[in-house]
């Protein structure tokens, strides 16, 4: 990031406070976790908390207080010359105002001692509740002593809110600056997914693909992968989360790649089913043609208006009459979906909300309605075929396993596929896996 987006950041911490009110709110972030003895996992804040300060270091509070005086206020480390020597650069509270244009910053060791403060007089508290029970202890301790100064006309916020409740609908549609990021993001994990078809042949590893995935995510300047990659020959593509990734790819077999790299905090998610061998069988190229019209029918559900199940059901209605055609199902189209029966071969959504994080953040519903879609908002649209072994299955299908996604944001006029440039006609992943040869 070179120029840092200072008034973004405060665009949105300016509209939280708008939207609580006289409340406060209080968002941390991620702590960092050991993985063994001293060894740490890689740190990655807490999305919450970075879109709204850009802030990513560990041991970070942030508070947002409403009203007439609205400001926020960090608590985050101090500036150490010793510690910078080993851990690296930190900004400080110096350097939180500054950069970050934070109205008020202090060392997180005075947290403890000034929130009380922050939170006295304030009709509700919105924060995050549930997912670290040391966290909610000390929100606890912090109402507590409030509490204790009852008599002396101080109160504790009466209403606790989820946080969440708030910020999703925020984070749910990207202004420009989001979009430019995840574009960047799906560049790159399409550079990344072309190098491993290339990569790709008989007697090579997954975990060999998995590499030149890797490699072209941070030779390109992505932080890290958005998640672990799958990376999926053969009988491997029918499990949805196989990440074991170690076996050998076999000459006839397809191979299913979802992956999609991090930039900034943002992801991308992208998946890919190839053969093996560079070219489709005849009943790997029917299946496949069938789930590419599927994601075709489903991406031009994505508009202005459309409720969120749309896409999901142009999928599902194109996948039940091409099972029916194939043979997996029988019935009409009406009955396949009425019974379920497709869900022996296609069993997940067509999509989730992609941002900060992979399936990122917005209700799909809303007063028990389908959410319509409005510009800005990015999703998935990942229809898949998984056809395993069983009674009644035709064998010509027998292990194989499809799943094309890409991702796609709501425009004025209709949508955007962010990884458009991933290839995934049969001609143009033939071609260019025929290049490599």
């Amino acid at each position: 990031m070179s120029a840092f987006p200072a008034a973004l950041y405060a665009d949105r911490r300016r509209r939280l406070a708008q939207a609580i009110g006289e409340g406060v709110a209080v968002i941390p972030t991620a702590p960092e976790r050991v993985r063994n003895r001293d060894a740490h996992y890689p740190y990655r804040f807490d999305s919450y908390f970075y879109y709204l300060t850009g802030f990513t270091e560990p041991e970070a509070v942030l508070f947002v207080t409403g009203g007439a005086a609205a400001k926020s206020v960090l608590f985050c480390r101090p500036r150490d010359a010793e510690r910078e020597i080993w851990d690296g650069h930190r900004y400080g509270p110096d350097g939180a105002r500054e950069v970050f244009g934070i109205d008020e910053a202090h060392t997180i060791d005075t947290l403890d001692a000034q929130a009380p403060t922050l939170l006295a007089d304030r009709p509700a508290l919105h924060v995050h509740l549930g997912e670290d029970p040391g966290w909610d202890r000390r929100l606890v301790g912090w109402l507590n002593a409030l509490r204790a100064q009852g008599r002396t006309g101080v109160t504790a916020p009466p209403e606790i809110r989820d946080v969440r409740a708030l910020l999703d609908d925020m984070r749910l549609v990207k202004d420009a600056h989001e979009l430019k990021t995840m574009r960047r993001a799906a560049a790159i994990t399409a550079d990344a997914h072309r190098r491993a078809m290339r990569a790709t042949r008989p007697g090579v590893h997954e975990y060999e693909v998995e590499a030149e995935l890797l490699y072209e995510f941070r030779r390109r300047g992505a932080q890290a992968p958005a998640y672990t990659p799958i990376v999926a020959g053969g009988a491997n593509a029918c499990v949805l989360h196989y990440v074991e990734n170690d076996a050998p790819l076999k000459d006839g077999e397809l191979l299913l790649i979802d992956a999609g790299c991090e930039v900034d905090g943002y992801a991308a998610d992208v998946t890919r089913s190839f053969p093996v061998n560079g070219r489709y069988s005849g009943p790997q190229r029917e299946l496949y043609e069938l789930v590419l019209a599927a994601q075709a029918a489903a991406i031009a559900e994505v508009k202005p208006g459309a409720a969120w199940e749309a896409p999901h059901d142009a999928a599902v209605k194109t996948l039940a009459q091409g099972f029916i055609d194939t043979g997996l199902c029988q019935g009409s189209v009406d009955a396949v979906i009425e019974s379920g029966d497709y869900k022996r071969f296609y069993m997940h959504r067509t999509g989730h909300w992609l941002g900060l994080d992979v399936h990122d953040a917005g209700d799909y519903k809303r007063d028990k309605a389908w959410r319509p879609l409005v510009p800005g908002m990015v999703l998935t649209v990942e229809p898949g075929c998984y056809v395993r072994p069983g009674e009644g299955v035709p064998e010509r299908y027998w292990n194989i396993g499809i799943r094309i996604e890409d991702d796609v944001a709501v425009t004025a006029a209709g949508c955007e596929v962010l990884t458009a440039d991933t290839p995934k006609a049969v001609a143009e992943i033939e071609a260019l896996m025929r290049e490599s040869r």
